[in-house]
């Protein structure tokens, strides 16, 4: 039976084989995956035609480091509100901030909200096509310029997200878990296994993703459903561990990205601003609650409007 030909010790502890073997790889990776994600796709709104780049580029902002249960619900409640450039720019960044609910990392909004008004400035509402305009965009960076050239405009890019990464460690390098940090080699092996096809790339950006997302899955791996468990370079090495367990989830309860949460909350749910005292309810440590609020101020996600009072901002805040 063919398999990827034989990671080395010396490819392995570089991150990767040489690109050579990484384009035999293809081979054999490209038609079981490609036909897997044919049948096994998620219908998601954003992968729907209506969706445009726009959508395509909200949903890239949500999913940094949040599961697609909890960017559903907030995602169709943006866009229908926002279902342009233009409109969320046309609002205050608070907005955004309010309408981010309790997605996590707030600043995506913020960041999100001046991706907006510079599309809206500069290129006329329209989310642009070229990858180079995509990657000057506020908040837009190596990955989601890549993922909305792609997804949106069907052009060939290395879409390197932590689901594609862990995929290609394991079906190509042999190793359980990719680096903490996106290497040089992985980038390598990423470029090599594109498709020369432009559409077939986009294709395959998307079903190395969702292979990652549903099968190949950092804790509990459904190797039996894999397409490629018979070239799996991992499997076939006897599925040797990592020298270390996967990344733990960061802890929440009692840290200072928890009191932020609380306090947003609480000028999220208000109508205008609010007073010091209602802050002060919803965390007992004054030290830790002053810190978080200070920390809220120095992002832009909080304005103070008066001494002691506060509120969602107003306007953008500076380029940090």
């Amino acid at each position: 039976m063919p398999r990827i030909p034989e990671t080395t010790d010396a490819a392995r502890s570089t991150g990767g084989p040489n690109a050579a073997d990484a384009a035999r790889a293809a081979g054999l990776l490209h038609e079981p995956i490609l036909d897997w994600f044919e049948e096994n796709a998620r219908d998601l709104p954003w992968r729907r035609p209506e969706a445009g780049p726009w959508g395509v580029m909200v949903s890239e902002f949500m999913l940094q480091q949040t599961p697609v249960s909890r960017v559903l619900p907030v995602y169709e409640q943006w866009t229908a509100r926002w279902p342009t450039p233009a409109a969320l720019a046309a609002d205050p960044p608070g907005e955004a901030v309010r309408a981010w609910g309790r997605l996590g990392y707030p600043r995506r909004a913020l960041r999100l909200h001046a991706a907006a008004t510079a599309i809206t400035e500069t290129h006329g509402g329209e989310v642009p096509e070229d990858h180079a305009a995509l990657l000057a965009l506020p908040g837009v960076g190596e990955y989601t310029a890549a993922a909305v050239a792609s997804f949106a405009f069907g052009q060939r890019h290395a879409v390197m997200d932590t689901n594609v990464r862990r995929v290609f460690a394991r079906a190509v390098t042999g190793v359980e878990y990719p680096a903490n940090a996106t290497t040089a080699a992985e980038r390598r092996t990423a470029h090599a296994l594109l498709p020369d096809d432009e559409t077939t790339a986009a294709r395959w950006a998307a079903a190395t993703m969702e292979l990652g997302a549903l099968v190949c899955t950092a804790r509990s791996p459904q190797c039996a459903r894999c397409p490629v468990l018979a070239h799996c370079s991992w499997r076939l090495a006897g599925s040797p561990p990592h020298d270390g367990p996967p990344r733990r989830g960061q802890t929440y309860a009692g840290t200072d990205r928890q009191v932020r949460g609380k306090l947003l909350a609480v000028l999220r749910e208000a109508t205008g601003p609010v007073p010091q005292a209602a802050l002060d309810a919803v965390w007992d440590e004054p030290v830790q609650r002053a810190r978080a609020l200070d920390g809220l101020v120095a992002d832009g996600l909080v304005e103070p409007v008066a001494d002691g009072v506060y509120r969602l901002p107003l306007t953008p805040a500076a380029p940090r």
